[in-house]
């Protein structure tokens, strides 16, 4: 890639993870990346592999002068924002009635909240650029969800609502908007990215199989966090750009089974439904 072409990624969570491969895929194709995290000394490693081409900035999503700040920076070296990858986040495994209040508020003010503010913050240089790109990393469980995944999937779908208004709102400043859905890559998440709630005996055998899951899969993922990384940047790079992109054939596969069963609930009750007005 020639030096004219490169871009500035903006990550979000680029620590560990999808974040780390995300900029250390972006490096590989020549892109500048404005890679921030809450752990500076992780941050300062990954800056020590690209030194010229990584600018890394201690960010705290919850916490909105830290983002002003991390933007202002961002834009103070490379004048522009070309990508915005809102990636921190964690999960919690745990059902409803096992999830503390405070837990679930902790989960939406990093998952949702935390990249609404980042948004927020860049979107007036995207709009003065008239271009640019922003990446909401959801998951399959941000589009449908399993029994012990209810904050988890609150979160993401909350995510996904508001990144399906955002799309229709920037569209005519050029700057394209798209959820990224994957399934089980092989990252942190399922490991020290993942809280477990306290148990319930009650649910044991409804949440118990999801707890096993979750702890099992953790460095057995299927998945490649750099190949996510490339075909993030395939999409974007198209004409076409998809509002949705899901990584991983075990989130194909469970996604459309569960837009097929939403077809046919709704063909089912088709009649009651539209039998409703005056």
């Amino acid at each position: 890639m020639t030096k004219e072409n490169s871009k500035v990624w903006f990550i979000t969570g680029a620590s560990s993870g999808f974040g780390k491969a995300l900029t250390q895929y972006a490096v590989s194709q020549g892109h500048k990346v404005v890679a921030t995290a809450r752990r500076q000394e992780k941050l300062e490693q990954l800056a020590k592999t690209a030194s010229e081409q990584i600018l890394p900035i201690s960010m705290d999503v919850t916490k909105r002068e830290e983002i002003k700040n991390a933007v202002k920076k961002a834009i103070e070296k490379y004048n522009r924002i070309d990508v915005l990858i809102n990636n921190a986040g964690y999960g919690i495994v745990g059902a409803l009635e096992e999830t503390p209040e405070a837990e679930f508020r902790n989960q939406m003010e990093t998952n949702f909240f935390g990249a609404l503010a980042v948004t927020q913050e860049v979107l007036p240089q995207l709009r003065k650029q008239k271009s640019g790109a922003i990446v909401n990393m959801s998951s399959m469980g941000g589009n449908m969800s399993f029994g012990g995944f209810s904050a988890y999937s609150a979160s993401k779908f909350a995510l996904e609502g508001a990144s399906e208004a955002l799309a229709q709102e920037v569209a005519p400043f050029g700057i394209k908007t798209m959820i990224v859905e994957p399934g089980a890559f092989r990252t942190e998440f399922a490991g020290s990215a993942l809280k477990h709630m306290p148990r319930i005996e009650a649910y044991d055998a409804i949440v118990g199989g999801t707890r096993d899951f979750a702890k099992d899969m953790d460095g057995t993922q299927q998945g490649d966090p750099f190949k996510a990384a490339k075909a993030i940047e395939i999409a974007l790079d198209s004409e076409h750009t998809p509002l949705r992109l899901q990584l991983g054939k075990d989130a194909v596969d469970a996604i459309k089974e569960h837009a097929e069963q939403l077809l046919e609930d709704l063909e089912s009750w088709r009649e009651t439904a539209i039998a409703t007005s005056f």
